[in-house]
């Protein structure tokens, strides 16, 4: 990992649990690799595991929020025009809203779990003005699995803890299969009561 990195990371760990928010709000290094490293930090005995969950929910929350709000009061032009510079191209933001209008607001948990459209689908969740509240608890409910399994990876990996990536990619397709699985739980349940109703 480039030494840029490790001093922003080593300023983040200088702010405490502050830091682990600050790094997954700004977002300039994936939030795997944050979370990995306060993952270290707990290992470490800098941080606690509970702070550092909860800082890592409340960091990767606001960041999500930005985006929505992006997508509610800028709109399509906006993310076209500077999505670069947040990560998220045409191509991304393509395919977030075509999940998103084909399978509705349950996405907004189940894409958390799946590259490429992960961060993208709040745009169009802002697009489609869904109501902040019921974002909000979608995003959260998958941040909190997300969070706790790096923070875990990187209390196990210890000093190697910038490994993360490396050693979890093996396991990315089955993250994948679980998003999907829980998604097609919720189609289901949404499709059932649906039909109650009719």
């Amino acid at each position: 990992m480039t030494e840029i990195i490790h001093q922003i990371l080593e300023f983040f760990a200088s702010l405490g649990y502050f830091g682990v928010a600050l790094g997954l709000m700004i977002e300039v290094i994936p939030s795997e690799i944050v979370l990995a490293y306060a993952g270290y930090l707990v290992a470490e005995g800098q941080i606690n595991f509970v702070g550092a969950i909860i800082a890592g929910v409340i960091g990767g929350t606001i960041a999500q929020l930005f985006l929505y709000w992006i997508g509610y009061y800028g709109g399509r032009p906006i993310i076209e025009k500077y999505g670069k510079y947040i990560l998220i191209n045409k191509h991304h933001l393509d395919l977030a809203e075509k999940w998103f209008s084909k399978y509705g607001v349950g996405v907004v948990f189940t894409a958390r779990f799946i590259p490429v459209v992960r961060h993208a689908i709040s745009i169009p969740a802002g697009l489609a003005k869904m109501p902040v509240s019921q974002f909000t608890i979608y995003t959260v409910l998958a941040i909190i699995p997300w969070s706790i399994f790096f923070v875990l990876v990187g209390e196990k990996l210890g000093r190697n803890w910038d490994t993360a990536k490396e050693v979890l990619a093996p396991y990315t397709p089955m993250l994948i299969v679980i998003a999907f699985a829980l998604f097609v739980v919720y189609f289901l349940i949404k499709k059932l009561i649906s039909n109650k109703n009719k």
